[in-house]
């Protein structure tokens, strides 16, 4: 099993010469994207080589190797507060080693979009009412390949509940289901004990399809990689810094047609390409730029495993996202709250957004 495992991680990591990634908006059933963990949102979404709690399911399936006993996770969030009260975020995770084996985990996502309502094609009128929501069902599996050196397997099953009906005269309605996977590894340096590096490609799988073929998206396939350090790390104070960079592996082009992972896989993401998100530097046809993805930091400062205090930094050039984010957690003995927050621009979507999250173990 072991090979079997490393074989997928060596061949993931030769995938990194790989397509440059335009907006998020290219691909579907975005709500994948959403970060859970309150933790990990009070660092800038920062996470892929600590993933050291339930929340690695998600982050980094590797990290649950180095992880012991049993853990549970969870965590609510109001989602874009400003477009609406009855739109919320779900997350549940639940992790349990097994002796010999490795580090099974279990999770649920559900973001609930509200209320629709279904209007006649030439005028306001309402004919119908309905809500829309979208969840995901996965399971991960870590294990050690080294002492140092772990790696992960994810298997996710996708449901989109976007609308019972079709959109204008299109055949069928705006449900859809899907099947993704992700590989990781984690490796912690034998000559730098402080420091880790992590690496997640996700959401691997077929197109989805709502009511025709040839117009199916891609999934929002993703290549993280990031790094964590100890700056400090005794009895009373710990002091981490972490960094992720993302990757979106969805290529739109200019006759709008898209290419998933799989067209895209021998493009080098770091050569020099034209981009229709030139931002204002370009005229949106002929922007050039080296790096199209996202770029996130933080730090996380823990005193006597009792409190903690987090902030970070988001960048995200593609989507034209940027904010500061701030966090908190109190533990005591196995029980940890966690509260992340968002300070962006007034009118930003994201702008105080609050997570919370609550973790026990066993």
């Amino acid at each position: 099993m072991k090979k079997v495992l490393l074989a997928l991680v060596l061949m993931a990591m030769t995938f990194l010469p790989i397509s440059q990634a335009f907006a998020v908006s290219e691909a579907t059933v975005l709500f994948l994207m959403i970060a859970p963990g309150a933790r990990a949102a009070g660092m800038g979404e920062a996470f892929v080589a600590l993933a050291d709690d339930a929340t690695a399911v998600y982050w980094n399936p590797a990290g649950l190797a180095f992880q012991d006993g049993m853990e549970l996770t969870l965590m609510h969030t109001n989602w874009l507060p400003q477009f609406g009260s009855d739109l919320f975020y779900e997350f549940a995770a639940i992790t349990k080693s097994f002796e010999g084996i490795g580090v099974i985990g279990l999770n649920v996502t559900y973001l609930n979009l509200g209320k629709q309502f279904h209007t006649a094609e030439d005028s306001p009128t309402v004919l119908d009412e309905f809500t829309s929501n979208e969840f995901a069902i996965s399971a991960s599996y870590g294990t050690l390949l080294a002492s140092n050196w772990s790696v992960g397997l994810g298997l996710r099953f996708i449901r989109s509940n976007l609308s019972p009906f079709g959109a204008g005269e299109e055949k069928g309605d705006g449900k859809t289901s899907g099947i993704a996977f992700d590989v990781a590894t984690l490796y912690k340096m034998p000559f730098l004990p402080r420091l880790s590096l992590g690496l997640n490609l996700s959401n691997m799988g077929p197109k989805i399809t709502y009511s025709d073929v040839a117009q199916a998206d891609p999934l929002p396939t993703n290549l993280k990689f990031g790094f964590a350090y100890k700056i400090l790390d005794d009895k009373y104070n710990r002091l981490t810094v972490v960094g992720d960079m993302n990757k979106l592996m969805v290529t739109r082009h200019k006759d709008g047609t898209s290419d998933d992972f799989y067209k895209a896989i021998f493009t080098s993401p770091w050569t020099t390409t034209e981009s229709v998100y030139a931002g204002e530097e370009g005229d949106g046809k002929n922007g050039k730029q080296i790096f199209n993805g996202i770029l996130s930091g933080g730090l996380e400062y823990w005193y006597s495993d009792l409190i903690a205090l987090r902030t970070g930094y988001y960048w995200d050039r593609p989507g034209k996202v940027e904010f500061i984010s701030f966090g908190a957690g109190i533990q005591y003995h196995k029980y940890r709250f966690d509260f992340g927050y968002v300070s962006a621009d007034e009118g930003h979507p994201l702008s105080n957004t609050m997570r919370f999250s609550l973790t026990l173990g066993f």
